[in-house]
């Protein structure tokens, strides 16, 4: 019975649980993490000396785009797994009808605004002479298909959360092969630039996406869509988003502090620190992706068990994904320390951009092992449902503590002061994580539910 798959939630040993949603998670979302580093090696290599720096403008954009596409992604799969742990079928199966229809109108809206007013907010962004005609083709293209992409990534988390980590795993996997396969042929083979590079990453989405609309559309499937669910409900929507509110607002503030290291770096530095720093966050990325696919695997654990009333699951679910994050991310600091030449030279020919990326990328990592702990209790606070916890840590590192760093100590160590800024507010965040848990897990003892 497809019943038995969602009741092993509640009762199977917590470490073979989140192995089985985990590392299908990882699997996918380092895989996606790839694909964006092979894009960026592609146009790297073979688009133009301004090209990564062109790439590394787009980012804020993009993050604004996710923040949109994670609100309802995370939150209605965060919400499926609540109600599927209360035994509440029809409620779950609302929800994903309801995300289905949030992302149609969000994605619409979005794409329609940003390619109105698309030039002038890659200048805000950034982009000088050189770099905006390579921003500007790659964002063209990819807002043209942004409610398919909004589509993928949340039914993709959907999948997940209902008790198919392995499928959703086949469905990333699916889009990273292709788009691998695109991004050779439209930019080696067409020589079609940066727009080869964006048009492959929506060919390979649109396939992810067949996949999930067969998924969804099979009768045997646990969860899936019935035309009595398509209905707007109004209670529902409210509960995706206060949910999803808390992973709106780190792409968002992610999103501003993108802005201003581009901006600082223009100010201090010049294209080819952009261009740096596009580098560097590509490469942290690959890690931070393993440690989202760790949390993505514990918040159906973690959320059912919450439904279903054994916070003791919930919290020891936590634990054992702190100590995986933590690993991750001090093998990152390892990586970055001991071969950042070595990478650099695999996404720019140019020895200047080598020696820059290499001595940024050791500085932003300094402070990497405590960033696994704080992204863990986040999600841990986003699967509980306690979102004002979860609101204020995701504000905490890089509004009360990145953004001041950031606009302070350039204007005395220049663009070091810009990679100080990050290992200083991981720490900070860091502190700020372990009181907040610590209170959070005292607080449920005092009221009997650990």
């Amino acid at each position: 019975m497809e019943s038995n798959r969602q009741l092993q939630l509640g009762t199977e040993r917590i470490r073979k649980l989140l192995m089985r949603y985990a590392v299908p998670s990882i699997i996918a979302m380092t895989a996606t993490s790839l694909y964006n580093m092979v894009d960026s090696i592609f146009i790297g290599q073979k688009c133009g000396e301004f090209a990564i720096s062109g790439l590394a403008v787009t980012f804020p954009l993009m993050n604004l785009s996710a923040a949109f596409g994670a609100m309802v992604g995370i939150g209605s799969a965060t919400l499926v797994s609540v109600k599927m742990g209360q035994r509440d079928h029809e409620a779950a199966e609302k929800v994903v009808s309801n995300a289905v229809m949030l992302n149609l109108i969000i994605g619409t809206l979005f794409m329609l605004v940003s390619l109105a007013f698309l030039e002038p907010i890659l200048r805000f962004f950034g982009a000088s002479d050189n770099t905006l005609p390579y921003a500007r083709d790659y964002m063209q293209v990819l807002l043209y298909g942004n409610v398919l992409t909004h589509l993928y990534l949340g039914l993709n988390d959907v999948v997940r959360a209902s008790g198919y980590p392995q499928r959703a795993m086949a469905f990333t996997l699916t889009a990273v092969v292709s788009n691998i396969i695109f991004d050779f042929l439209f930019i080696v083979v067409f020589e079609m630039g940066m727009r080869g590079a964006a048009i492959g990453t929506l060919c390979a989405q649109v396939m992810a996406f067949a996949g999930e609309m067969v998924h969804f559309n099979h009768k045997n499937t646990y969860l899936h869509f019935r035309k009595s669910a398509f209905s707007f409900r109004l209670k529902v929507v409210r509960s995706i988003i206060g949910i999803g509110l808390s992973p709106f607002l780190i792409n968002c503030c992610a999103c501003f502090v993108v802005i201003l290291i581009n901006k600082g770096l223009m100010a201090y530095g010049g294209d080819h620190y952009v261009g740096a720093y596009g580098i560097s966050n590509r490469v942290v990325f690959i890690f931070f992706m393993i440690v989202m696919g760790i949390n993505q695997g514990m918040q159906p654990i973690v959320g059912y068990n919450y439904g279903a009333r054994q916070l003791n699951r919930s919290i020891k679910t936590y634990k054992i994904a702190v100590v995986a994050a933590v690993a991750v991310l001090t093998t990152c600091f390892a990586v970055c320390h001991i071969m950042p030449e070595v990478i650099a030279r695999w996404f720019t020919p140019y020895d200047y951009m080598i020696d820059i990326t290499a001595h940024a990328m050791r500085l932003m990592t300094l402070a990497m092992p405590f960033v696994g702990f704080q992204a863990i209790t986040v999600g841990l606070f986003t699967a509980l449902g306690m979102v004002s916890k979860s609101i204020f840590m995701s504000l905490t590192r890089q509004v009360l503590f990145l953004i001041p760093c950031l606009i302070v100590l350039p204007r005395f160590l220049g663009t070091d002061g810009i990679w100080y800024s990050m290992p200083l507010s991981d720490i900070l965040s860091f502190v700020m994580a372990v009181v907040l848990v610590v209170r959070a897990i005292r607080k449920m003892k005092m009221e009997g539910l650990l």
